[in-house]
């Protein structure tokens, strides 16, 4: 087992004249992938790199190539490091038993991933999905600080959120409520990558807007630079770049898109009533384009004792840190 107390096995001498700080240890694991790095209390990131994943080979290779490099990583760092506990963040991470089971992108069928971690490093271990680790560094670190019942959604290639009740992540009985994007917003509608039809994160995704445009491009004669480009070359960042340039179907593209999450996230409202929405991701990059037809259909769908009191607001992660500061958020939430 590796010992993390000290800046090298050769400097043990040398502990008393260094400043001593105490960091937590951030784990993102993608089906491409992982991220890792070591976090104080307060958000700075003493150490950050990353691994190729290989997601058709076991976990257990995964965690031997990643604690090998953070024993080399710790070794640069000029203070002395005392780890207190490993935050993860995974796709299908249940937080209740540790495991991750079936996840996407990953050859592993069922791992237990607090298990393996301790046998490398004897510390608190704690898991979770990646959207509801954002929703923690968002808490800690971000546009939430401070705030005790707010719903962080992640707009990627999926929509995923993490809900907020009373300064707690709401984990329900099995570990896995707070799936916002497999709400049902279009009965029979398009198929979503779960296999269900008309999940909110086939419409309100980077995915589901490109396949919004490509609807609009094929249902009408409205010219448009992207016309032309094949189902590849389209994207959501072309889609952004033209609705910036004014093409008009772009920018119907984003106020559907805006349509559809907004009277999501106002259905939310209704069970939650959060003081704000927190949205993290590319889509929620293209600011006014989302966050506009967003907050226009959230508020023509609220009940009036609900109206102009949720916030909508954009993450206050940096986004290269963002999946290493909420892996660590989610550890030092449960040791402090």
């Amino acid at each position: 087992m590796l010992n993390y107390m000290a800046k090298s096995l050769g400097q043990l001498n040398y502990i008393q004249i260094m400043k001593t700080i105490e960091l937590t240890l951030g784990i993102d694991i993608g089906g491409t992938n992982t991220k890792f790095g070591l976090v104080d209390r307060n958000g700075k990131v003493y150490l950050r790199d990353s691994l190729n994943t290989e997601a058709d080979k076991p976990a257990e290779y995964l965690l031997k190539r990643l604690f090998k490099k953070l024993k080399d990583g710790v070794g640069n760092i000029s203070e002395h490091v005392v780890i207190k506990g490993v935050g993860i963040g995974a796709p299908n991470a249940n937080h209740y038993t540790g495991k991750i089971d079936h996840p996407p992108n990953l050859s592993w069928v069922s791992v237990d991933l607090v298990a393996l971690i301790r046998q490398h490093i004897d510390l608190p271990v704690s898991v979770t999905n990646d959207a509801n680790a954002a929703a923690l560094g968002e808490m800690a670190f971000g546009n939430a600080r401070g705030m005790q019942n707010f719903i962080e959604i992640t707009l990627g290639t999926g929509v995923g959120s993490g809900i907020v009740v009373n300064g707690e992540l709401v984990y329900g009985h099995d570990g896995f409520a707070g799936e916002m994007g497999h709400v049902t917003v279009e009965r029979n509608g398009r198929k979503c990558g779960c296999g269900r039809l008309g999940c909110l994160e086939a419409y309100a995704s980077a995915t589901g807007i490109t396949r919004t445009m490509r609807q609009l491009l094929d249902s009408s004669d409205h010219p448009s630079d992207l016309r032309f480009l094949s189902d590849a070359e389209l994207s959501s960042k072309k889609i952004y770049d033209a609705a910036l340039a004014k093409d008009r179907l772009a920018l119907e593209a984003f106020e559907i898109t805006g349509r559809y999450l907004g009277e999501g996230m106002a259905n939310a409202v209704l069970y939650f009533s959060p003081e704000a929405f927190i949205l993290f991701g590319g889509l929620a990059a293209a600011g006014d384009l989302i966050f506009q037809p967003v907050k226009k259909y959230m508020e023509a769908n609220l009940l009036p004792i609900f109206k102009n009191k949720v916030k909508i607001l954009p993450s206050g992660l940096p986004m290269s840190d963002a999946a290493i500061l909420g892996a660590s958020a989610l550890i030092w939430h449960e040791i402090n």
